[in-house]
């Protein structure tokens, strides 16, 4: 995996917790820097942490899933990024349901942060089959999510309603599409 496909691919993994962060800064009345600090950091430290996890179960078995690691990266990508669309389009259909919080709790915020890293597990479990470097793409997972969730704060305090549904559908056209690259690479190539 490329330097640009590993870019491409943590900012696609970070558009969930993006998405929520846009909710939360639209809907916590009162959020401020140290609050959006907190949640960007479990949000980065969850990304950063469930691939390693993901890495560590597929290494496990990676003797027996060599010979169809393009097929598991084409399948869970394209699972990933299709839930996370599918979602999003519910999201449109029903905002009220996704707006209604006073604060965040500690185990509100635990919960989010597990929530938008299962993605990051799978994304492991493929980057063990493929042979990825993993403390490097776990870190740029890791940072990328934390800025993109900083400022995603920010955005949904001014403008959240035009763009948190957008950027997870947009993430997951990018993971669906990832995943059939590596597809189309291992099968023709």
């Amino acid at each position: 995996m490329g330097l640009v496909e590993l870019l491409l691919l943590a900012l696609a993994l970070a558009m969930d917790a993006f998405a929520v962060s846009i909710a939360n800064g639209m809907c916590i009345r009162g959020m401020k820097a140290s609050g959006a600090f907190a949640m960007a950091l479990s949000f980065g430290i969850f990304q950063g942490l469930m691939p390693i996890i993901g890495f560590s179960l597929g290494r496990t078995f990676a003797s027996y899933i060599e010979s169809i690691d393009h097929y598991i990266a084409f399948l869970l990508l394209g699972a990933i990024g299709g839930k996370m669309i599918y979602e999003a389009i519910k999201e449109m259909r029903n905002p009220e349901e996704y707006c209604d919080r006073e604060g965040m709790t500690f185990a509100g915020l635990m919960v989010q942060s597990v929530a938008t890293s299962i993605d990051a597990l799978i994304v492991g479990v493929t980057f063990a089959a493929m042979g990825v470097g993993i403390i490097g793409a776990a870190s740029a997972i890791a940072i990328i999510t934390f800025l993109c969730c900083f400022a995603g704060v920010f955005i949904g305090k001014c403008c959240g309603d035009m763009l948190s549904t957008r950027a997870e559908i947009v993430g997951g056209i990018v993971l669906v599409g990832i995943g059939l690259k590596i597809f189309i690479e291992h099968m023709f190539f």
